[in-house]
């Protein structure tokens, strides 16, 4: 039996979306989710309240603060930080077991969170950073989104700038000047990741198999 390119056996992926909040990180990745049927989402835990129409286990895992507390304590977070007064954190054995069976798994975060995740999961991990065109039009999507009170949109635009300071530590940017543009440069990363040499662990058993050894 002769062993086709998509029965090489591979480790999944855990990519990363970046960016301040309102400059498309989460559209994008749920765009993603919808199109690529290979890729799956990452179901953060927060501390925060569900906003309306958000359902607990599929937008996020929403616990109190003291099971949250439980679940840093016992080591279950790959990455966990607090964000205008509300913890969230990514749940390790989804993620691990993911990219253990070759999957791969999405999500959007801080980069902080992204920092926390490269050092527990190194080479799995591939990170992209989505900047705004400019801030005018980053203000107006925070404003348009209406989930925020006007003292929010403040907060979070006075933060925008230093999130944007740490562009650097990606290993790609994009600007979301077109939404669909977007989405299909990052579809372009995640193929382009998911045939990275060292990512499939099966090739060298393929490769022999080809030259009969």
């Amino acid at each position: 039996m002769t062993m086709a390119a998509h029965d090489i056996k591979r480790r999944g992926i855990l990519l990363v979306l970046s960016s301040p909040s309102g400059a498309g990180k989460t559209t994008i990745t749920r765009a993603l989710v919808t199109r690529d049927p290979l890729l799956a989402l990452s179901v953060s835990a927060t501390t925060r309240l569900r906003r309306n129409g958000e359902v607990d286990g599929k937008d996020y895992h929403f616990v109190d603060p003291r099971r949250f507390a439980r679940m840093v304590e016992q080591a279950e977070l790959l990455e966990h930080a607090t964000v205008f007064g509300h913890s969230y954190g990514t749940p390790r054995a989804p993620v691990i077991g993911a990219i253990e069976a070759g999957r791969d798994i999405i999500t959007d975060i801080d980069w902080q969170g992204t920092q926390q995740l490269q050092a527990k999961i190194g080479a799995d991990l591939v990170s992209v950073f989505v900047l705004p065109p400019s801030m005018a039009a980053l203000e107006s999507r925070l404003r348009m989104r209406a989930q925020d009170s006007a003292e929010v949109v403040r907060s979070r635009m006075a933060k925008s700038s230093e999130e944007m300071s740490h562009w650097d530590a990606y290993d790609y940017v994009l600007v979301n000047d077109d939404f669909e543009d977007s989405v299909r440069r990052v579809e372009a990363i995640l193929s382009a990741e998911r045939v990275r040499r060292q990512r499939q662990v099966g090739l060298a058993e393929f490769v022999n198999k080809l030259r009969g050894v």
